[in-house]
């Protein structure tokens, strides 16, 4: 691992990866991803049931694009789409690909990073990039779910029948790795919610209920799966400020008991800042010292 110095300018990147099940696929993204030097690997975690990786790294621009690079080529070479199945939506074997400012760095950097990192994938792997959040080019495809609507399935006839989903970057082909999305964009955090139920239609309706996009909490994104047999709200918080974690479970909380069921456990996937534990929810399975954002960069900057 690369020590990082405190001065140094730092970007994050979070790619997450449409493997699960496989370790030894994970070990040679991972390799991959540090091969190169000047990387701090600061967290990674798997999913048998969402079939996805998600792993988080940081280091200054250059190295971080150059690993974002060499892990899209090693996940391109040894996940086929076609023979993938998982509970998580996707449309790449490397699916989405943000770059998020961290120290001394600017939302522009990252910007500037993403469409660089896109064009170059295009360009020399020719898979199909798309470009989301602050990176869009298209306004349309400012949001994730956009892009990712129906999965690789869908994606596959509509990039070759529909003038719209022409990549921005890439051929407009999609082959077994499928295609991916690159980005820039705010901290977000990941979390997991397990019912105690294992009706999915109740996490469905839950996710419903609380999603900005279906007039939910501002910020939120949620979809309900099933996983370990349990009905399990997954969620993505684009703006802990906006709306926090510990409203987020109890709106949770307050819909599973009206369902006759209740949170069983929850799980962080990645990293979380240290100002989103507060205040502490009941409802939160303990998160270890480790899935703190500032523990891992303070621990890699000594």
């Amino acid at each position: 691992m690369w020590v990082l110095m405190m001065s140094a300018k730092l970007i994050e990147c979070i790619p997450n990866f449409s493997e699960g099940r496989r370790p030894e696929i994970l070990s040679q993204i991972l390799d991959s991803i540090t091969s190169g030097g000047q990387i701090s690997l600061l967290n990674w975690s798997s999913d048998v049931d969402h079939n996805r990786s998600v792993v988080t790294f940081a280091g200054n621009a250059e190295s971080v694009a150059d690993a974002a690079f060499r892990a899209i080529a090693t996940a391109a070479r040894n996940i086929d789409l076609s023979l993938h199945y998982g509970v998580h939506p996707r449309v790449g074997a490397t699916d989405v690909v943000p770059f998020v400012p961290l120290q001394g760095t600017s939302m522009e950097e990252c910007i500037q990073l993403a469409r660089q990192v896109g064009q170059r994938v295009g360009a020399e792997l020719s898979l199909p990039v798309y470009l989301y959040e602050y990176a869009a080019i298209r306004p349309e495809r400012t949001r994730l779910e956009y892009i990712r609507r129906g999965g690789y399935e869908a994606l596959r006839t509509r990039i070759k029948s529909d003038s719209l989903w022409q990549p921005d970057y890439g051929p407009s082909d999609l082959g077994p790795a499928g295609a991916v999305i690159i980005g820039a964009r705010h901290l977000l955090i990941a979390f997991n919610v397990y019912l105690s139920t294992s009706v999915i239609a109740v996490a469905k309706q839950i996710a419903l209920q609380i999603r900005e996009s279906s007039g939910g909490l501002p910020g939120v994104k949620a979809i309900g799966v099933q996983v370990d047999g349990l009905a399990q709200v997954s969620l993505n918080l684009t703006d802990f400020r906006q709306t926090s974690l510990f409203v987020v479970l109890e709106h949770i909380h307050e819909a599973a008991r009206l369902y006759g069921t209740s949170i069983q456990r929850t799980e962080l996937i990645g990293l979380i800042p240290q100002a989103a534990l507060q205040p502490l929810s009941p409802y939160m399975t303990p998160i270890a010292e480790q899935q703190i954002l500032e523990v891992q960069l303070s621990s890699v900057s000594r």
